[in-house]
């Protein structure tokens, strides 16, 4: 499945930030976060900063060589809820203004195959998207989730496994994923062309765009598939055929 246009990027990822700022303006920064309950509120609104952050640095450097984390500058959210909702939307400011002033075909470090800056963008995106998810559980105001965003968000959450188990990124906790020729078929019902085939290898999960059959099948809207790869939702909110222990196996080890 080809990427959405770079403009719809940049626009999600503005408006899934500001969600999160919106909703966790005010709350309690100790307060435990239900769909990721090793989270406080304020371990997300860290998570989500950095997570702009630190790709924006990389890019703003051009650098093709790894920057840990742990040098990203301006890490910590201000205690103030109006100084911290402004430095979570600052955050993704950062990174779309760099990716714009580079190019988002521009060489850049990045850990999977796609060595653009664009990958970042992409990937941070919707990496927010689920988090704002989480920040919604909070309050229990879920907003929807557009059927290509989420569907392209599905695409990227492979995309990621598949390097992660895969031949690169031996003794990874993902090689857990890795199989002899085991497929599970995801299928959107309110997306067309969203369904996708995955197969465990030895070597790790490939997975392309298409109908086939699968040892377990999961159909759904692209929300609810999104949800539940991520473990926001469990198997019962959708519709399992099939060897449903090969899909709680996928569950229990595509956490990262």
């Amino acid at each position: 499945m080809a990427y959405l246009p770079d403009e719809r990027y940049y626009t999600e990822l503005a408006a899934q930030t500001a969600r999160i700022a919106e909703v966790l303006h005010g709350t309690d920064p100790a307060q435990t976060v239900p769909t990721c309950p090793e989270w406080t509120v304020l371990d997300l609104v860290r998570h989500v900063g950095v997570a702009e952050r630190w790709p924006a640095m990389i890019i703003e450097r051009r650098s093709m060589d790894l920057i840990r984390q742990s040098e990203t500058d301006d890490t910590e959210p201000p205690e103030r809820p109006d100084a911290r909702s402004a430095w979570l939307r600052a955050g993704a400011e950062r990174l779309a203004r760099a990716v714009q002033e580079h190019g988002p075909d521009a060489a850049i470090w990045t850990w999977s195959f796609d060595k653009t800056a664009r990958f970042w963008l992409r990937r941070i995106t919707h990496d927010i998207l689920i988090h704002r998810v989480d920040a919604e559980s909070v309050t229990g105001a879920q907003t929807p989730i557009a059927p290509d965003l989420a569907a392209d968000s599905v695409s990227d959450h492979l995309d990621t496994l598949s390097v992660l188990s895969g031949p690169t990124s031996e003794g990874h906790p993902m090689n857990a994923l890795r199989g002899t020729g085991e497929t599970l078929h995801l299928h959107a019902t309110d997306h067309e062309g969203g369904e996708w085939l995955i197969r465990r290898e030895p070597t790790g999960i490939v997975w392309e765009s298409g109908h086939g059959k699968g040892d377990v099948a999961v159909r759904g809207t692209a929300q609810d598939l999104l949800l539940l790869i991520h473990r926001r939702i469990t198997p019962d909110a959708v519709e399992v055929l099939g060897d449903d222990a090969l899909l709680a196996h996928w569950l229990d080890n595509s956490r990262f």
